[in-house]
């Protein structure tokens, strides 16, 4: 087994949407990031506009293309909003691209310099799931807001408690997850953290096969999925008919205090899946005490689930766009490592219902 590329820790998540400017006062107003930087025509970059927000240690940029001819485009009319690209901060781009290149991936970025009177910053990229990429960056001395070229643009949100991504979670075509997580354990020496298969993860009607892949600290998970035959339309096999290839289905957010983030989250208007209200009735004798209020869990519609470790508590977001691809997880962990086994029965049947609401199942 390979050891694993010298990636600290995920710089940024980039993504590709119609309108920067709207999407950047979504996030802030609703999920409580502060706007930090901005780049585009007035700091001298008039092919794109983009927008850097922060909370705690996660940084999410929000880029729009301006010109017609810019291939960012063709992202745009293939996927709609989506991830673009999972940044790693490294400190030797060269050296972890070249060797990444070594163990076969596949060149999206040949190592260059960014450079503005804060510095300069190296960076490099490789190919992975759909049209998804890995950036490496090397901050060195750099003393800018963001990246080269970004200027402060700072509009401070309501802090809801975020403090970290979890997880990030792949999506892609039927039989193609081995491969990807193949890709995972060979170039970027990651290990397989945990497996599900469609008895695992099924309903009545759809099922889907899923591989954690993380690395050795596992401050990176990436959960890896694939649609399973079923009866019906799998979300997963929905996701990419919407999508048109593999790529992000989710990113998972921590935040110490699930009760007061989602309870703002859903003050703020933000729409959140809904389980069947079965599901109450046995989870306790499964998962046992919990310190949080039972009560404003059901309220809130929040899952729990527990392993050897301790519990975890989680709830799932609708589309953050209209078409049914990207949305987003909130997660609390008490000494829980694992993925939420015990909710993916209730987890499919909320997602089936929106899929018959929309008539894709």
């Amino acid at each position: 087994m390979e050891k694993n590329l010298p990636v600290k820790r995920i710089h940024h998540i980039e993504f590709i949407v119609g309108n920067a400017l709207q999407a950047a006062y979504f996030y802030r107003k609703t999920f409580g990031f502060n706007q930090i930087g901005y780049l585009g025509p007035e700091t001298g970059h008039p092919d794109c506009a983009s927008y850097i927000l922060q909370q705690d240690r996660i940084r999410l940029v929000f880029t729009t293309p301006l010109k017609y001819e810019d291939p960012r485009n063709v992202f745009l009319l293939l996927h709609g909003d989506g991830v673009k690209d999972i940044c790693f901060e490294v400190d030797d781009v060269d050296g972890v691209y070249r060797e990444a290149v070594r163990r076969g991936a596949a060149s999206a970025m040949v190592p260059e310099d960014l450079e503005d009177t804060n510095g300069s910053v190296r960076r490099a990229a490789v190919r992975t799931f759909g049209d998804v990429i890995h950036t490496f960056v090397a901050i060195k001395g750099f003393t800018g807001v963001f990246l080269p070229g970004y200027q402060p643009a700072p509009i401070e949100g309501e802090h809801l408690g975020f403090t970290r991504i979890d997880h990030i979670v792949a999506n892609t075509e039927d039989r193609q997850m081995d491969r990807w997580c193949d890709y995972y354990a060979k170039v970027f020496g990651f290990h397989q953290f945990v497996s599900y298969d469609d008895k695992d993860i099924s309903t009545e009607y759809s099922a889907l096969r899923s591989k954690v892949m993380a690395n050795d600290s596992r401050n990176i998970k990436f959960p890896i999925n694939e649609p399973a035959a079923g009866k019906k339309k799998s979300q997963i096999q929905e996701y990419i008919d919407f999508n048109y290839t593999a790529g992000v289905q989710h990113i998972a957010l921590y935040t110490p205090d699930i009760l007061t983030t989602v309870g703002t989250l859903r003050k703020n208007g933000l729409k959140f899946l809904t389980i069947p209200k079965s599901y109450y009735d046995s989870v306790w004798d499964r998962v046992g005490e919990i310190k949080e209020d039972r009560q404003l869990i059901r309220k809130y519609n929040i899952l729990v689930d527990r392993d050897e470790n301790g519990y975890l508590l989680q709830i799932f977001t609708r589309p953050v766009q209209d078409r049914p691809t990207l949305f987003l997880e909130v997660i609390q962990r008490a000494g829980c490592e694992s993925f939420g086994k015990g909710n993916f029965k209730a987890l499919f049947e909320s997602i089936e219902l929106e899929q018959r609401r929309r008539g894709n199942l």
